[in-house]
């Protein structure tokens, strides 16, 4: 795990030494045992480096065995053990342990085409001067992050944003459509930034530049297609990817440890974790609401765990946001990005690699709102008529008890559904400043952004539809995305066994049938894991981070955080008479705008830190705001 830079002459002058070292130091975060840049000519490559794997050799830059390639990459490579034994019996030699390395003989032996071979989570950087070849890439399904940025005269290339915005010659720019779909999403979807003119390179994507010539093409993407299989058969393949996983993810020279919830998820690792050897385990929980910590403390008490507990105050979140903003690059909204800020930063001080249980949700089939389409089925007979109507007029109508529910009822899946989060959708225009309406009225919607993904999925059933977005959207923009900046924020590596390629192979053909029914969740990987998992855990329904933010923002906290919004320069943006109203009906418990209001503080958060441009100075090592 670590940062990579890269710069591009198109004009072909010489790139600055001190540019990519500068690039390198904002993020010494990700990296704190080494760091390494070097320059041919027009190209320039960085590096800040967290040693997990061949610690004293396996420095980068790296170079294959003529030195006309050189490589930066950001990641772990889980097969190359594997992939380097083949590689040697074809002539390939190799001067490091690491597993960076088998990714510039890959490319000797596939070009481009290597990142079929790779399973891992990876963003890479791979200058090519025989060929004047400039080659980067992103794993397939967007563990690991790629930003970048160009112009005429030059490519920028990143881990991080802020490594990007150190390059630019003026200030940043807040980019108004992604603003409008952060209001809706809770996060900014591939490929754009909340920054005008800086991008994400998409998951399953490569980029590639040579001359002036810049493209940038799908090498991958995830594909959905449930097959009737009998239950034992699909718990066997569950049970042995799965387990194939954690092994492969466990591979490291430091120590490593495990996130544990109160959810089977986490839980699974740990256990599958615990019977390769000791294991440290690490739990937040918080006070004055639901706290995790009791039954992830129960499960490390038979796990036989090593076990380290943080019940986390009001006081310790809300001192961590502005960090946790900054560590984020592009916002997400997402309550529990703070206290994974905040778990991280307890494991660091015992372990450098921590394993967790991101993307089972979406594979298996975990979200509650994937019952929905089951809870709703008994209006599906209604015609679109009279769907239509109660649609055009239900806002006129008073709230009542199960307005919601026929709200959704009457409303097709695409017109309601756009992932796991949805914050400000029929009233994003509502919360915009009156002089954007009519601009943002011509812009792309939330809805028209997934729309292509809900045409090529038109056979399949809606909560297979409905996994398709979240891998495509939630997935990338919001579960993966804090997950590994929460973690690099404190120099900690965060391995995902479920967002694999060989776990997700048996999870996007499984039935309808073995993902939700009206009583549970992830039926079919619940069994799985069965014997396995305790059984205090097996059944729990999914919380999460459960943050007491309903009640938190309201009183002297609320006011505090109204303020900071509307004083944070985004009341050119902002209906400011709509967001006070948000907040009073919240403080007065007409209706619960939490996630609303924690939308627009985060967003504040992130205007003041990268537009306003007045952050702080923040150590790798505590976090501290």
């Amino acid at each position: 795990m670590c940062g990579i830079n890269g710069i591009y002459s198109f004009n072909k002058q010489l790139v600055d030494r001190a540019r990519l070292q500068t690039m390198a130091n904002v993020m010494v975060h990700r990296g704190p045992d080494d760091d390494g840049v070097e320059i041919d000519n027009f190209v320039g490559i960085g590096f800040r480096r967290l040693a997990i794997i061949d610690q004293s050799g396996a420095n980068q830059p790296l170079f294959n065995e003529n030195n006309r390639l050189m490589l930066v990459c950001n990641g772990e490579i889980y097969n190359y053990k594997d992939l380097r034994e083949d590689l040697m019996t074809k002539g390939h030699e190799f001067r490091t342990n690491g597993d960076a390395e088998t990714i510039l003989h890959l490319y000797e032996e596939y070009g481009v085409d290597c990142v079929d071979h790779v399973q891992g989570m990876f963003s890479f950087i791979l200058w090519d001067s025989e060929h004047e070849l400039f080659f980067a890439a992103r794993d397939h399904f967007g563990i690991k992050p790629f930003y970048y940025w160009y112009d005429d005269e030059k490519l920028i290339c990143s881990s991080e944003l802020k490594s990007v915005l150190g390059e630019f010659t003026g200030p940043a720019k807040l980019n108004e459509q992604s603003l409008l779909h952060f209001l809706s999403f809770q996060y900014v979807p591939e490929p754009a930034t909340m920054v005008e003119g800086v991008y994400k390179l998409p998951a399953g994507h490569r980029l590639i530049v040579k001359g002036n010539d810049f493209k940038i093409e799908r090498y991958w993407k995830p594909v959905f297609d449930p097959i009737e299989e009998p239950d034992e058969q699909v718990r066997k393949k569950i049970r042995k990817a799965l387990t194939k996983s954690v092994e492969l993810h466990s591979q490291s020279d430091v120590p490593i440890g495990s996130f544990l919830s109160s959810g089977i998820d986490s839980t699974a690792i740990a256990a599958m974790l615990r019977k390769m050897g000791p294991l440290k385990t690490f739990s937040v929980g918080f006070e004055g609401g639901l706290n995790e910590c009791e039954v992830a403390r129960k499960t490390a008490e038979i796990l036989d765990t090593d076990h380290h507990e943080w019940t986390l105050s009001e006081e310790d979140f809300f001192q961590a946001v502005e960090s946790a903003v900054w560590h984020q690059d592009d916002p997400v909204a997402d309550p529990s990005a703070i206290p994974l800020y905040l778990l991280s930063k307890m494991a660091s001080r015992h372990v450098k690699v921590v394993l967790s249980g991101e993307g089972a949700d979406e594979f298996f089939g975990g979200y509650r709102i994937y019952q929905e389409p089951q809870a709703l089925k008994y209006f599906q007979w209604l015609p679109p008529s009279i769907k239509r109507a109660w649609k055009k007029h239900s806002r006129q109508f008073p709230d009542f008890f199960g307005k919601n529910y026929l709200n959704r009822a009457m409303t097709l899946l695409e017109n309601r559904f756009i992932g796991n989060a949805k914050i400000y959708t029929e009233d994003v225009l509502d919360v915009v400043h009156e002089n954007l309406k009519e601009r943002y009225l011509h812009n792309e919607t939330a809805f028209q952004l997934v729309k292509p993904f809900y045409e090529g999925a038109k056979n399949m059933d809606d909560v297979t539809k409905m996994q398709i977005i979240d891998t495509n959207f939630w997935l990338p923009g919001n579960i993966l995305a804090k997950a590994d900046k929460m973690s690099m924020a404190h120099s900690l590596e965060l391995r995902v066994p479920f967002v694999d390629q060989s776990v997700f192979e048996v999870g996007r053909k499984i039935s309808l049938p073995g993902k939700v029914n009206r009583k549970t969740t992830k039926r079919i990987f619940r069994e799985a894991m069965s014997g396995i998992v305790p059984d205090h855990v097996l059944h729990r329904r999914k919380l999460g981070f459960p943050v007491p933010l309903r009640n938190w923002l309201k009183g002297e906290r609320g006011e505090k955080c109204l303020y900071f919004i509307l004083e944070s320069g985004l009341s050119q943006y902002l209906n400011e008479r709509y967001v006070d109203k948000l907040f009073w009906e919240h403080q007065m418990d007409k209706a619960d705008h939490s996630r609303k209001i924690w939308c627009l503080y985060i967003l504040a958060q992130w205007h003041v830190l990268y537009i306003e441009n007045e952050k702080k100075s923040y150590s790798y090592l505590d976090g501290a705001s």
